[in-house]
């Protein structure tokens, strides 16, 4: 059998029954919940198993958080550079004066922003797929409110009787 390590799993195991236990589930039902068999998932609780990037993401998905930030604990991602996003999560997720639903939607708005920001998990890809799309959506000026953020052709600036409307004879 190859060597793990055991510190870094351990780690891993450690935040997923503090998950598990803030979520108020049991083994059992996490284990439904993510599609995994109870002893596997107690293996892995208990640092003595890797779980795979999917496993991983079926477990973060039943307890509703970040595969990103199991990743990083898995040692899947690189941790230096996901060291601030996901202690920012960790903090979002740990606020006791938050519902679930609310936790959901700050990750959410906490991703979006990082995202355009260039600091996404999928960062690196969006760049390749928007190419120079995102800088210029971002620059094109504010899309809240105001004549310049309604497409359409430009208005007429031109003075005399042509700058109303016309009325035809009927």
């Amino acid at each position: 059998m190859a060597s793990l390590n055991v510190g870094n799993l351990g780690n891993l195991g450690e935040y997923l029954r503090e998950q598990r236990r803030n979520a108020q589930l049991s083994l059992r039902q996490l284990a439904d919940a993510a599609g995994v068999s109870n002893p596997y998932l107690s293996q892995i609780e208990r640092g003595l198993r890797k779980p795979s990037a999917e496993v991983l993401q079926q477990v973060a998905k039943a307890l509703r958080i970040s595969a990103e930030t199991l990743y990083v604990r898995a040692g899947i991602l690189d941790a230096e550079r996901d060291r601030d996003d996901v202690e920012t999560r960790a903090v979002l997720l740990a606020d006791p004066s938050l519902n679930e639903r609310q936790k959901q939607v700050l990750l959410q708005i906490y991703e979006s922003f990082r995202k355009e920001n260039g600091f996404g998990a999928d960062a690196d890809a969006d760049a390749a797929d928007d190419g120079e799309a995102r800088a210029q959506d971002a620059t094109a000026g504010d899309a809240v409110g105001g004549a310049d953020s309604i497409p359409g052709p430009e208005p007429r600036t031109t003075g005399g009787s042509d700058a109303g409307p016309r009325r035809t004879a009927g």
